[in-house]
C-alpha cells in the first residue's frame, strides 16, 4: 500500500509528498496543530531541520483552555524565563511510540514510570496504588509541558522574525481600517465620504456610484477625489436629488480586492415640491392605493430579458425597461431582484443598477449556483409588477478532457472548535466516467494558501474538516475527480469561524451596561474536582468515511478547562482504545476517521481537567461503519410535453423512499444522436421542469436522475420522443362584438379574431345569447350547434324590442376556448335607416415602414340602395378623435386598399365607412393599433423567368412553423382555379407558376403565411409589367447571345488597330467567325485573333491600315442555339480619318520615348472656386526637370520629380486680375524636351473668370423672404464670393434703382436686398441675376399674395411686439414667496409697478379681491409704487396674497404667502427689504450685530402668471409667442422697533426661532431665518 500512490495525488500540485511517510505525517500534524501560524511546508521544514520535538498544543492554546484561577490555590502553571505566567497546563497522557525518547532524562524517567504504572495497573486493581501512580505521572508531565511551552515560544519568535524579513509574508489583501459611513444631507450642501485602507502593496482605490465608476473629469467641479497617507476621500459638491445613491469604494492590489459601501440620501425642503404636483393627499380613493401626491402609478415592464444561457466564468447582464406612468421627475420606485424567490443583495457576485428607466442585474462571474429563475420586482406606491425568466449556466470547459464538472453550493454546517462539516451538491456532468469522489480544500481568511483536507477522495457529499485553529475563519471549496482527472474548483463557501455556537453568539451579543456596583459572591472552590460523566452520548452521523459523535457536558462542579477523550471498542470485544490520545477534544462533538468499513463499534467519552480524568460515559449502541444514507432510487414515468418552439416541459414521478433528497438532474438527447446533454446544472426541486434551448422541429428524448448527499441515482427510463414545437392550446376569447344588421327577429353579429389562436388554425366559432330584462341578464342559450367559420353570424328566433347580450367562443383542434366577455346590451329592432351599416372584419397585411394593406368585408346591412363605395379613415393611435382624416377622397369600390406615405415607427389605427346613394353609413370598429415598421427578415414576392420562358412568383418566409401554410390570392380573394396558376411549396419557400401568361392574369397577387406574425407580401401584375415579362419570356425561349458592347475599333500603341466586342455571357463551347467583306479571315501575320471566354472579350488586331483594308468587318458568334453578330463599316472619310490617326499615333509613340505631356496645360475650377493649373506628364526620370513660367519669368513649382508619370499642378487660391498672364511648363532631360503653354490674358482670363462666376452662381441658394422690425429682406447665400462678381437686382424684370428705403449689400457669403417700411407698391416679382458671360443665372422670388401678406404681417407683429414689450404692465419689483411674522405686528410690503398706460392694480387674498380698510391699507402712488400694509397682524391674515396689474398691453401677477405665528403683543412695526432675487436684506444703516428679527421672508425663482394681449393683426405662419422677460423682483420691507422693548423682543425672537425649529412645521427651501433686530 505504501508504494502505490493514487494518480490524483501524483499529478496535482496540492499533494504533499511528505504524506507518503506515516511517521512524517504524524510529525507534521503535531507541528501544524501546535504552531500559531500554519504557514505551509516552509515552516514545517524549518522545525524538522532543527530536530525539535513539539507537543500537540501550544502554551497559548493551553491558556485558552484553562485560564489562571481567580484565587491563589496550588495549581499547575507554565512560566517563561522571567517567571511570568503564560498558561495553565492540563496533563496529557501520551502513548505513542515517538515519545519513547524525550528531550531530557526527566522525561525518560517519566516514560519509565508511566510504563511501570501501566504494568502495575494491569496486575493490580488496588485503587490507592493507581491514584499514587497517576499523581507522580502528572507532576512529571507538568515539568515536561513547561519546557515544551518555552521551546514553542522561542520557535514562534523565530518565525515572526523571518516573516518580517521576508517581503512575501508582509503582502496581504486590502483591509478597511475605517469604512466610509452613510450621510443624509440637504440639497445644495456638500458631503465628504472618507475611509482608511491598509494593505501591501499599496491598494489602488476606485469610487463607484451605483456600481458605475466615478470620473471627476466627466463632471468638472462635481466630484473631488483625494488620497493621502492611506486616507482616501470622495467629496460631492452641491448635492442635488440625483446624488442619492449607494456609493462603493473598492481597494485592490495583487493579493485581492475588498469593497465597502455607504449611502448618501439627499433631502429636499418641504416647500420645494414641483409646481406641477398638487398638494399631498393622505386619504385613499376607490381606484386603489394612492401615492403621497394622490397619483395612481401604472407600471409596465418592456424590453424584457428572455431565457438566457451562460457559461461558468462569464459575465451576464439581465435588464428590463420600466415605464412608470405618470412619469414624475426624480420619483424612484423600489427595484428588487430575486433568484428562485430569494431576494438578492449587491455583492461581488451581483451588481444592480437603476438608471431611472432601466433596471439591470449583472452577474459578474457566473457559477452554477447562479442558475435559477430570476425575477424583477418593481414596487411603487400603487402596487408592484414582476417579470421572470430562467438563467441556465453551463460548465466551463474542463482543463483535462473527460474531467467532471465542478461541484456546487458549498456550505458549512455544524461549525465548532474542533471541526466544521462541509456539504456540497454533486455536478450534473461527470465527463463520461463515474466520479470517484471529492476533495475538500480549506483556506484561512486573509491568505491565498489552499490546503487539501482529505488524502483520499470521499464519495459522500458531506465531510467534517478537522485540524482547524480555534477562533480563525476559513473558506472552503470542493473538487470532483474521476479517472480522467480533476474538475475545476467550486465557488468558495461563505467564511465560517472555528468556534462553538455559544461563543459565536456571545461575540455577536452586547455586554450588559455598567451599573457602578461590584457584587462579590462566595463560591465553593471547584479546583481539584475531577469532572463527572458526559451525558447523552449519541452517534449523530455515520458514513463509511467517518462517524460523528455528540454529547452534553457533565453536570456539577469542576467544568473549568474540561476537555474530552473519545474511546472506541469493536463490538463483541471488551478492549477500549483511546482515539484522540494526542489532542484532547474541546467541544462536546467529535468526528472519527479511519474506521474499518463494515465493522460495528461502540463509543464512550471521558472528561478530564487539571484534577484528572473522569469516569467514562455510557457506551453507545453498536454502530456499523457504512453509509446510512442510501442513494435514491431512479425516478420513473418521464413525460415530455410541448411548451414553445424551443422548450419542452418534462414531468416525472418522484423517487420512492428517497431520504434527504437534494433535487433532480434532467438530460436530453436528440433522437438518433446518442449524445446526452444536461438540461439543468443545478438540482431542481419538484417533479416538473422547463427544458429550454432546444432546436425547433427536432425530436428529443429525456431522462432524469435524483441526487442526495450519498450520490446520484440511476437514470430513469428514457421518455417517449417528442418533437419540439409550440404546444397547441385552445384559443383565447374573441372580442369586439358588434351588431352588423338587425331585423325584427334576428341580429347579425360581427367580432374580431382572438389575439392568441392556440398554435392551430381556428376551425369555427360558437355564439351564445341571453335576454336582459330590466338590467338583469338571464340564462345563456346556444345560437349555433355547428361551428361557423366566418366572423359574422345571424342569430335568429329573437323577440322584437327585447334586449340581448352575446358572447362568442373560438374553437380549434385543441378544443373550444373560454367565452368572450358579454357584449354590450343590444335592442332587437328592425333597422330602417337609408345608409348602409358598418363594414366588418378589418384585417391588416403587408405592414411596412411606409405602407400597409387594409382589407375589410362589405356591410351586411346595405340600406335602401346597394353599396357603391367605401371611405377609409386614418389617425395616429394616441391622437384624439378629432384627428381622424380620410385616406381617399373618392370612394373605392374594392374591399381592399394599399395605404402609403406612412411615417416610420408611428402607430396607426384605421376604420372604414360604406356609402350608397343615400349617403355614408356608420363607421366600422377601429382596427388594433399597428406600428409602421418593416420587421427584420421580411421578404417580398420575386418574379422569376426560367430558361424555358416560364414565369413564376416566388415568396420566402423565415418565420414559418410546422403548421404554417402559404395562402395565395388574386386581388385578395383566395384562388381556387388552378388552371391559370399552380402553387408549389417546399420548406419555407412557395412558388406560383403561370401556365400561360396572358391579359386575364392581370391583377394583384398576394401571399399570406399562416401561424406567423402577419408575414405577407403582394405583387402587382399590370399591363406594362405583363408586356415586359412576355418579352423576357420570349428571349428565354429564343435566346440570343447578349452583348455588353457592339463591334468597335480603337487605336493601340504604335498605331496598331484593334477591332473588339464583348459578350455579356458565353459558355466554353462558344465560337466566333471573323469576316471582312464576306470573306472569312484567319490567324496570320496581318491578323491576330483572341477570344477570352471568361470575360467574353473578342478582339482582332492589325499592325496598320492600308487602302485595301477599306470595307465592312463582321464578328459572328455561336453558342449552342443562341447566336448573334455585330458589324463595323469603315469606308470613305471614316476610313481615311482612322488611317490618318493610326499613322499619327505611330509617330506620337516615338515622341513619348522621352519626357512628354500626356495632357497639356489647362485649368480647372474647384467647388471651392479655386483655380488649378494642371498638366499630366509621363516617362519621367529622377533627373527630369519641370519648370513653370509666367510671362517668361520662372515661378516656383514641383522640381526634380521622383516619378515617371504624374500630374503637375499650380493652385491659385483667390484669383484676381493680377493672376492674368501666359503660363508655360517645360519638361527636359537628356532624352529630350517638351513644352506646354496656356494663355490666360484678355479673352482667356475672361473665360476663366466666367467659369468661376458660374460656380459661384450655381452655389447660390434660392431667394428667401424674411421679416424684421424694420421691413422685409430678400437674401441668398453663395459658397464663395469674389469681388469681381457682377450681380444685378431686378423688380418686375427691371433693374432696381437703390435708395435709402431699398438697399442691397453683401455680408460674408450672404447677398441681400432690404425693403424698409414696405407697402403694397412693393409687391411683385424680385430677382437676383449673376453674370457669367453666358446666359447667366437668375434666382427669383414672388413677393405678393400670401407671401407678402405673411411677411408684412410678421413685420407688423415684430414692430408691434417691440412697442408692446416696452409698454406692457408688469410688476417691476419682487415680493417674497413666504412672510412669517408674529401675531400683533404690522406688515408693510412695497413693490414697483411699470406700464404705459398706467396699469390698474388689484390685490387678492386666496384668489378673492380685497379692498383697502383700516386693517389692510392698499395704496398705489404716482402710478409706480404699490404698497400693502396690515396694521396689526392676526392669525386670520394668514393666506395666499396676490397683486394683479393690467393695461391694454398685458397682465401680470405676483404671489406671496403670509404665515402668522403666535407670540407676544405687538412690539412695533416690522419693515424689511428684499433684493432682486427675493432674499431678505435690511437698511444700510442697520448694524449687522442687530439684524435679528422673528419675521422671516423667503424668495425663490418663481414664474409669474402673465397674460399678453394679442394685437389686432393677421397671424403670420407658424409664429411663436414671444416670451416676455421678467424684470428683476424687488421687495422693500422696512422694520422699526421701539428702543424700550429691545431686550424683551430679542428674548421673544430667540424663543420663536427655537420653537419654530423644534415644534413648528418644516421650513420651505431657501428660507432666510433671522432673529429680530432691535430698533435704533
Amino acid at each position: 500500500m505504501s508504494g502505490s500512490i493514487p494518480f490524483y495525488q501524483k499529478h496535482h500540485l496540492h499533494y504533499d509528498r511528505g504524506y507518503r511517510s506515516k511517521e512524517t505525517e504524524s510529525k507534521l500534524s503535531q507541528y501544524q496543530s501546535s504552531s500559531r501560524y500554519t504557514a505551509g511546508s516552509s515552516t514545517s521544514t524549518t522545525s524538522r531541520s532543527r530536530g525539535l520535538k513539539v507537543s500537540s498544543h501550544s502554551g497559548l492554546e493551553a491558556s485558552r483552555l484553562s485560564p489562571v484561577p481567580k484565587r491563589a490555590k496550588p495549581t499547575y502553571l507554565a512560566v517563561d524565563k522571567d517567571n511570568q505566567i503564560i498558561g495553565y497546563v492540563v496533563p496529557i497522557f501520551r502513548g505513542s511510540q515517538e515519545y519513547a525518547a524525550g528531550l531530557s532524562d526527566t522525561e525518560e524517567a517519566r516514560v519509565r514510570d508511566t510504563a511501570a504504572y501501566m504494568a502495575r495497573r494491569d496486575l493490580f486493581t488496588s485503587g490507592l496504588e493507581m491514584e499514587r501512580s497517576e499523581l507522580i505521572s502528572r507532576r512529571e508531565a507538568m515539568r515536561g509541558s513547561a519546557e515544551r511551552i518555552s521551546l514553542n515560544k522561542r520557535i514562534h519568535e523565530h518565525e515572526e522574525h523571518f516573516k518580517r524579513m521576508n517581503e512575501d509574508s508582509l503582502m496581504h489583501t486590502p483591509e478597511f481600517v475605517i469604512k466610509p459611513r452613510s450621510h443624509t444631507v440637504w440639497e445644495k450642501q456638500c458631503v465628504r465620504l472618507h475611509c482608511t485602507v491598509s494593505g501591501w502593496p499599496d491598494p489602488r482605490v476606485v469610487w463607484y456610484k451605483n456600481n458605475v465608476a466615478i470620473d471627476p473629469l466627466a463632471s468638472p467641479g462635481k466630484y473631488k477625489l483625494e488620497s493621502r497617507y492611506n486616507v482616501h476621500s470622495l467629496e460631492i459638491n452641491r448635492c442635488d436629488f440625483d446624488d442619492t445613491a449607494q456609493y462603493r469604494v473598492s481597494a485592490m492590489n495583487s493579493k485581492g480586492e475588498l469593497s465597502a459601501f455607504a449611502s448618501v440620501v439627499v433631502k429636499r425642503f418641504k416647500g420645494e415640491i414641483e409646481e406641477g404636483l398638487p398638494e399631498p393627499r393622505r386619504d385613499s380613493t376607490e381606484d386603489g392605493p394612492v401615492s403621497e401626491y394622490g397619483i395612481t402609478f401604472k407600471t409596465h415592464i418592456v424590453d424584457k430579458f428572455g431565457v438566457s444561457f451562460g457559461r461558468e466564468g462569464e459575465t451576464m447582464s439581465l435588464g428590463c425597461t420600466v415605464i412608470i406612468y405618470p412619469a414624475l421627475h426624480r420619483y424612484q420606485p423600489e427595484v428588487q431582484w430575486y433568484r428562485d424567490d430569494v431576494l438578492l443583495s449587491a455583492s461581488k457576485w451581483y451588481h444592480m443598477h437603476w438608471s431611472g428607466d432601466r433596471a439591470t442585474l449583472t452577474l459578474t462571474h457566473l457559477n452554477k449556483e447562479d442558475e435559477g429563475l430570476y425575477t424583477l420586482r418593481v414596487t411603487t406606491k400603487s402596487g408592484y409588477e414582476t417579470y421572470s425568466a430562467y438563467v441556465f449556466v453551463r460548465d466551463a470547459d474542463a482543463e483535462i478532457e473527460g474531467a467532471p464538472g465542478a461541484p456546487l453550493d458549498v456550505r458549512c454546517l455544524d461549525a465548532n472548535k474542533d471541526y466544521i462539516i462541509v456539504t456540497w451538491k454533486q455536478p450534473a456532468v461527470d465527463g463520461g466516467n463515474s466520479i470517484l469522489g471529492y476533495f475538500v480544500d480549506r483556506c484561512e481568511v486573509g491568505t491565498n494558501h489552499w490546503i487539501q483536507c482529505n488524502d483520499t477522495p470521499v464519495k459522500f457529499a458531506r465531510f467534517p474538516v478537522t485540524g482547524l485553529v480555534e477562533g480563525r475563519s476559513y473558506i472552503f471549496r470542493v473538487r470532483a475527480v474521476n479517472k480522467s482527472g480533476m474538475s475545476h474548483p467550486s465557488r468558495v463557501s461563505e467564511p465560517v469561524a472555528a468556534m462553538d455556537p455559544a461563543d459565536r453568539a456571545r461575540m455577536r451579543g452586547t455586554s450588559a451596561p455598567w451599573t457602578g456596583q461590584i457584587i462579590v459572591t462566595e463560591e465553593e472552590p471547584a479546583e481539584g474536582v475531577v469532572p463527572g460523566r458526559p451525558l447523552e452520548l449519541q452517534v449523530t452521523e455515520a458514513t463509511k468515511n467517518y462517524v460523528v459523535l455528540s454529547w452534553k457536558p457533565p453536570a456539577g462542579k469542576g467544568l473549568e478547562g474540561v476537555m474530552y477523550y473519545v474511546e472506541k471498542c469493536v463490538s463483541d470485544t471488551d478492549s477500549w482504545q483511546r482515539v484522540n490520545t494526542e489532542i484532547p477534544v474541546k467541544s462536546p462533538r467529535f468526528a472519527l476517521f479511519d474506521l474499518a468499513e463494515g465493522k460495528s463499534y461502540s463509543f464512550r467519552v471521558r472528561c478530564c481537567n487539571s484534577a484528572g480524568v473522569g469516569e467514562p460515559s455510557d457506551p453507545t449502541e453498536a454502530t456499523t461503519v457504512g453509509d446510512k444514507l442510501d442513494i435514491p432510487s431512479a425516478p420513473s414515468k418521464v413525460i415530455p410535453t410541448n411548451n414553445t418552439d424551443t422548450s419542452v416541459v418534462v414531468s416525472w414521478e418522484a423517487s420512492r423512499d428517497a431520504k434527504e433528497l437534494v433535487g433532480y438532474y434532467i438530460e436530453a438527447s436528440m433522437v438518433g444522436s446518442n449524445v446526452w446533454e444536461p438540461c439543468n446544472n443545478k438540482p431542481v426541486n419538484g417533479t416538473r421542469f422547463f427544458c429550454h434551448g432546444l432546436i425547433t422541429g427536432e425530436k428529443y428524448v429525456f431522462r432524469v436522475r435524483a441526487v442526495n448527499a450519498a450520490g446520484l441515482s440511476q437514470f430513469s427510463p428514457d421518455s417517449e420522443p417528442v418533437e419540439v414545437k409550440a404546444a397547441i392550446a385552445s384559443p383565447a376569447p374573441p372580442y369586439g362584438i358588434t351588431v352588423l344588421e338587425c331585423v325584427r327577429d334576428s341580429m347579425v353579429l360581427g367580432w374580431k379574431q382572438p389575439n392568441f389562436i392556440g398554435g392551430a388554425d381556428i376551425t369555427g366559432y360558437f355564439v351564445d345569447y341571453r335576454e336582459v330584462i330590466d338590467g338583469v341578464p338571464g340564462r345563456w342559450h346556444e345560437a349555433n350547434i355547428r361551428a361557423v367559420s366566418e366572423r359574422a353570424y345571424r342569430v335568429s328566433d329573437l323577440k322584437e324590442n327585447k334586449k340581448y347580450q352575446f358572447q362568442v367562443r373560438a374553437a380549434n383542434m385543441a378544443g373550444v376556448g373560454i367565452p368572450s366577455l358579454p357584449s354590450d346590451t343590444f335592442l332587437c329592432e328592425e333597422w330602417t335607416i337609408a345608409v348602409p351599416g358598418p363594414p366588418y372584419d378589418l384585417q391588416l397585411r403587408e405592414v411596412r415602414s411606409d405602407s400597409l394593406v387594409l382589407l375589410w368585408k362589405p356591410p351586411v346591412y346595405q340600406g335602401r340602395d346597394p353599396v357603391n363605395g367605401f371611405y377609409i379613415d386614418i389617425k395616429e393611435a394616441e391622437a384624439p378623435e378629432e384627428a381622424w382624416r380620410g385616406v381617399n377622397t373618392k370612394a373605392t369600390e374594392k374591399t381592399y386598399i394599399k395605404i402609403k406615405n406612412l411615417k416610420e415607427a408611428e402607430t396607426y389605427v384605421f376604420r372604414v365607412r360604406a356609402q350608397n346613394k343615400a349617403g355614408v353609413g356608420k363607421t366600422s370598429d377601429v382596427t388594433e393599433p399597428v406600428p409602421a415598421l418593416t420587421k427584420p427578415g421580411t421578404k417580398e414576392i420575386v418574379v422569376d423567368v426560367d430558361d424555358d420562358g416560364i414565369v413564376s412568383l416566388n415568396f420566402e418566409c423565415c418565420d414559418v412553423t410546422q403548421d404554417s401554410k402559404f395562402v395565395w390570392s388574386k386581388n385578395y380573394e383566395e384562388m381556387t382555379d388552378s388552371s391559370r396558376l399552380t402553387v408549389e411549396t417546399k420548406g419555407n419557400k412557395s412558388k406560383a407558376v403561370f401556365s400561360t401568361l396572358g391579359e386575364e392574369d392581370i391583377g394583384i397577387y398576394s401571399c399570406l403565411v399562416t401561424h406567423t406574425d402577419g408575414a405577407s407580401s403582394s405583387y402587382t401584375l399590370s399591363e406594362e409589367e405583363l408586356k415586359r415579362l412576355l418579352v423576357i419570356s420570349h428571349d428565354h425561349k429564343f435566346p440570343i447571345i447578349p452583348l455588353k458592347s457592339e463591334l468597335a475599333v480603337e487605336l493601340l500603341e504604335k498605331g496598331r488597330v484593334r477591332f473588339w466586342l464583348q459578350a455579356e455571357k458565353i459558355s466554353a463551347n462558344g465560337k466566333v467567325d471573323y469576316v471582312f467583306n464576306d470573306n472569312v479571315l484567319s490567324q496570320g501575320e496581318k491578323y491576330k485573333m483572341n477570344f477570352d471566354k471568361n470575360t467574353g472579350v473578342i478582339e482582332m488586331i492589325m499592325e496598320c491600315l492600308t487602302p485595301a483594308d477599306e470595307g465592312t468587318f463582321t464578328f459572328q458568334l455561336t453558342d449552342g442555339k443562341a447566336t448573334n453578330q455585330s458589324s463595323l463599316v469603315l469606308i470613305g472619310d471614316v476610313f481615311k480619318e482612322l488611317q490618318k490617326e493610326s499613322e499619327f499615333q505611330k509617330k506620337e509613340w516615338h515622341r513619348k520615348q522621352g519626357p512628354h505631356f500626356i495632357e497639356y496645360l489647362g485649368y480647372e475650377v474647384t467647388p471651392e472656386c479655386c483655380v488649378v493649373l494642371k498638366c499630366k506628364v509621363g516617362n519621367m526620370k529622377k533627373d527630369t526637370t519641370a519648370l513653370w513660367y509666367k510671362d517668361g519669368r520662372e515661378i516656383k513649382a514641383d522640381n526634380n520629380l521622383g516619378f515617371t508619370e504624374g500630374v503637375l499642378k499650380l493652385e491659385i487660391a483667390q484669383i484676381s486680375k493680377k493672376d492674368s498672364g501666359v503660363y508655360e511648363v517645360v519638361l527636359k532631360d537628356d532624352r529630350g524636351k517638351d513644352t506646354s503653354t496656356l494663355n490666360l490674358t484678355d479673352q482667356g482670363f475672361k473665360d476663366l473668370m466666367n467659369e468661376v462666376f458660374s460656380f459661384i452662381a450655381n452655389s447660390s441658394t434660392p431667394l428667401k423672404i424674411t421679416s424684421t422690425d424694420q421691413g422685409i429682406r430678400l437674401y441668398t447665400f453663395v459658397s464663395y464670393y469674389n469681388d469681381l462678381l457682377q450681380v444685378t437686382w431686378h423688380y418686375k424684370d427691371s433693374a432696381i434703382a437703390f435708395s435709402d428705403r431699398i438697399k442691397s449689400g453683401v455680408v460674408g457669403e450672404q447677398l441681400w436686398l432690404q425693403i424698409s417700411e414696405p407697402t403694397e407698391k412693393d409687391m411683385g416679382k424680385y430677382a437676383i441675376e449673376f453674370s457669367d458671360g453666358k446666359g447667366g443665372l437668375r434666382r427669383t422670388v414672388e413677393l405678393s399674395g400670401q407671401a407678402f401678406d405673411d411677411a408684412f404681417a410678421e413685420f407688423q407683429r415684430l414692430k408691434a411686439a417691440a412697442i408692446a414689450e416696452r409698454n406692457r404692465a408688469r410688476v417691476a419689483g419682487g415680493l417674497p414667496d413666504v412672510v412669517t411674522i408674529q401675531e400683533g405686528k404690522a406688515l408693510n410690503l412695497t413693490c414697483n409697478i411699470s406700464g404705459d398706460p398706467v396699469p390698474e392694480v388689484t390685490w387678492l387674498k386666496n384668489d378673492r379681491e380685497i379692498t383697502s380698510d383700516d386693517h389692510c391699507i392698499l395704496k398705489f402712488e404716482s402710478g409706480k409704487f404699490a404698497s400693502f400694509t396690515i396694521t396689526g397682524v392676526n392669525t386670520s391674515d394668514s393666506g395666499k396674497y396676490s397683486i394683479l396689474v393690467k393695461n391694454k398691453y398685458g397682465t401680470e401677477s405676483a404671489d406671496f404667502t403670509v404665515e402668522v405665528i403666535e407670540g407676544t403683543p405687538d412690539l412695533g412695526i416690522t419693515s424689511y427689504w428684499t433684493d432682486a432675487e427675493g432674499n431678505v436684506v435690511y437698511s444700510p444703516n442697520t448694524p449687522e450685530e442687530k439684524m435679528k428679527s422673528p419675521v422671516t421672508g423667503t424668495k425663490t425663482q418663481k414664474r409669474k402668471d402673465s397674460v399678453a394681449k394679442t394685437l389686432a393683426m393677421d397671424k403670420v405662419g407658424d409664429k411663436k409667442e414671444t416670451q416676455v422677460q421678467k424684470d428683476e423682483e424687488k421687495v422693500a420691507v422696512e422694520e422699526s422697533k421701539s428702543e424700550q422693548n429691545k431686550d424683551t423682543k430679542e428674548e421673544i425672537a430667540e424663543q420663536l426661532v427655537t420653537s419654530d425649529q423644534s415644534e413648528g412645521p418644516e421650513q420651505p427651501a431657501n428660507t432666510a431665518k433671522e432673529t429680530e433686530p432691535p430698533s435704533e
